[in-house]
């Protein structure tokens, strides 16, 4: 009986060892199956990852577009108003620019007559300046036809002679000249007082003389009564003496024609 129980035990035990390692190869393939299935969910998961990323990344790149277009819209909605504005001045400057002609066309004709007039007027003036007035006038007569010299010049030039004529009157100047004086050719200081007076007197003081506009001729005058203040004149208008009374010839005003 003792040797059935020892046999009994081997064979036990050699069960068991076949059992441990049957449970073994199992529990192995067991592992090893889920060794294999956490790599499939690792990568798995690698994949999702990716994907995630690649998925906020474009996220991230769409709301940044987004953004773009949003500013192209404001961008083109401010170039949309410049490009109206811009227009409204095209068609500004195209009807300024249809005045202009307009008005270029009225003003020569303008221009011309006021020239005319100035070179009358000064024909028919006292006798001063002669030369200097002369080829201003001739300058001016000249730029009217020239076509390098836009309108607006030859008006601004005009309007200048007109403010020169115009403060002749209203000023006093002596200057160096030869005049004719009775049929004789004499060098004298002329003095002029506006266009009131218009006299003359040599350098010696010796001979006096006054512009007569109705014959057009310097006359001899009383060297008595005239010399000094003719004289005093003269010194006046080079700011060598002070400003005071002075007698001179006035002719009498004329009824206008």
């Amino acid at each position: 009986m003792g040797t059935k129980m020892i046999k009994s035990k081997k064979y036990l035990a050699l069960v068991l060892a076949i059992s441990a390692t049957a449970s073994f190869a199992q529990l192995n393939d067991v592992v090893k199956t889920g060794v294999a299935k956490v790599k499939d969910a690792q990568k798995s998961q690698a994949r999702v990852d990716k994907i995630v990323d690649s998925s906020q990344a474009r996220l991230v790149e769409y709301r940044s577009l987004l953004k773009q277009v949003d500013g192209l819209k404001v961008y083109n909605k401010q170039l949309s108003t410049q490009i109206t504005s811009q227009e409204q001045l095209i068609e500004k400057f195209a009807e300024s620019t249809a005045q202009v002609a307009i008005i270029e066309r009225q003003m020569l004709p303008l221009i011309m007559k006021m020239v005319d007039g100035l070179g009358k007027f000064v024909e028919l003036d006292l006798p001063f300046h002669e030369q200097e007035r002369a080829e201003r006038m001739m300058f001016i007569q000249d730029n009217i036809g020239r076509a390098d010299v836009d309108i607006s010049e030859k008006f601004r030039q005009v309007l200048e002679v007109y403010q020169i004529e115009n403060e002749y009157g209203r000023k006093i100047d002596s200057y160096s000249a030869i005049i004719n004086v009775e049929g004789k050719d004499v060098e004298v200081d002329v003095l002029r007082i506006g266009r009131v007076a218009l006299v003359a007197q040599t350098k010696d003081t010796k001979l006096s003389a006054a512009y007569d506009k109705a014959s057009k001729k310097w006359i001899a005058l009383d060297n008595s009564t005239y010399r000094n203040s003719i004289k005093n004149g003269i010194k006046m208008s080079k700011k060598q003496a002070t400003i005071s009374m002075l007698k001179l010839p006035i002719p009498a005003p004329v009824e206008a024609k």
